[in-house]
């Protein structure tokens, strides 16, 4: 039958410890040790009466003996209970002290974000090279394309996508054309603003702004759908078929991107050119005709290529690192959230850095 743990102390001083030391007993035992240690009590305690035990219990008994020699007249199985838990305390180790910020906690933080870029940026490449090897060895066999999924994806990236690319080129190309008579008007050359909208969409505007949507639409959807899957552990279910998840899941993705990309970006072109032919009749007096004759004339087409070189370069990027988030998420909603952040992240700032190297390297060879 149960008793209560007690506490006392003999005629010498020594505590004795009797009845059930239990996590029931530990809150009222709790405050019986805290009596014994402001009397002052003689270390050590006599435990040969104590009927039940547990670890809350050996953990009240070290810390009122102070140390695991002094609790004595413990039977075999209660002392290796108590040795265990002594040990146990014995290799916990403290949480350090939060440190005052300053400029060390300044300069550590900034290491490890500069370590967390390095191993993404090595993860990246290593994701890379394992999409490329894929392609390679799925493409000479055509019973392993999946061909439903990669049109399915195509529409979800590309064709659903050409709404929000053209109004958003279509508003951008408006303002780049007012902003540029503007400044333009002051030295009576308005007319330059068509060479103005037609260089910065056919080269820049155009597959940046593009590739910037299709990296906060279709790059964070990969990330959520992947690693949805792999909360809900469906990869390793897709592993356990004997299936690539590589083959069957980023592949898809990354062939429609590859060709919902390009379509895009000139979709994309039209539309911003459109917009500015539209603020140039109207607020510049330059007629249609005028507009298109200029256009044609200073327009070469080697501004068209130089910006739709860039699209499947960027396609590849943005589909390799929301694929790659995707399948870092640890199974948890909020990791699925922090990843997805992440991949639009990393996508826009990957696709505005190699837009600015492509800048300079055209620059570089004149063209």
């Amino acid at each position: 039958m149960a008793a209560p743990g007690t506490l006392t102390l003999d005629a010498n001083g020594r505590a004795v410890a009797a009845g059930d030391w239990t996590l029931a007993s530990a809150p009222a035992l709790g405050k019986r040790i805290d009596d014994a240690k402001r009397r002052g009590s003689a270390a050590g305690v006599e435990a040969s009466g104590v009927s039940r035990l547990d670890t809350a219990g050996a953990e009240l008994l070290l810390d009122l003996a102070g140390k695991r020699e002094a609790i004595t007249g413990l039977d075999p199985g209660r002392a290796a209970l108590v040795d265990a838990v002594a040990r146990a305390q014995a290799t916990a180790v403290a949480k350090p002290p939060p440190k005052d910020g300053g400029i060390v906690a300044l300069l550590a933080r900034t290491g490890a974000a500069i370590e967390n870029i390095w191993g993404d940026a090595v993860a990246l490449v290593g994701f890379i090279g394992l999409i490329l090897a894929t392609i390679a060895r799925v493409l000479p066999n055509p019973r392993r394309w999946r061909a439903t999924s990669v049109f399915f994806h195509i529409e979800q990236t590309g064709l659903d996508a050409v709404p929000i690319v053209a109004l958003l080129s279509f508003l951008v190309g408006a303002v780049v054309a007012f902003l540029g008579a503007t400044v333009l008007r002051d030295f009576g050359a308005s007319v330059f603003t068509v060479e103005l909208v037609g260089y910065s969409f056919l080269r820049e505007f155009g597959v940046l702004l593009t590739a910037i949507l299709i990296a906060g639409r279709s790059g964070s959807a990969f990330t959520a759908q992947i690693g949805s899957m792999k909360a809900r552990e469906e990869i390793d279910a897709i592993r356990t078929l004997g299936l690539d998840p590589v083959e069957v899941l980023v592949l898809p993705r990354a062939l429609a991107l590859l060709v919902s990309m390009p379509l895009l970006t000139f979709i994309a072109m039209i539309a911003g050119i459109f917009g500015g032919a539209m603020v140039c009749v109207w607020s510049l007096d330059i007629s249609p005709g005028m507009f298109l004759t200029r256009f044609h004339e200073t327009a070469h087409a080697r501004h068209f290529w130089v910006g739709m070189s860039k699209a499947p370069l960027f396609a590849f990027l943005i589909a390799a690192i929301g694929c790659l988030e995707g399948f870092k998420v640890e199974g948890s909603a909020e990791s699925v959230g922090e990843h997805t952040t992440s991949s639009v992240v990393q996508s826009i700032f990957v696709v505005i850095l190699i837009d600015a190297l492509a800048a300079i390297f055209f620059m570089e060879l004149d063209v």
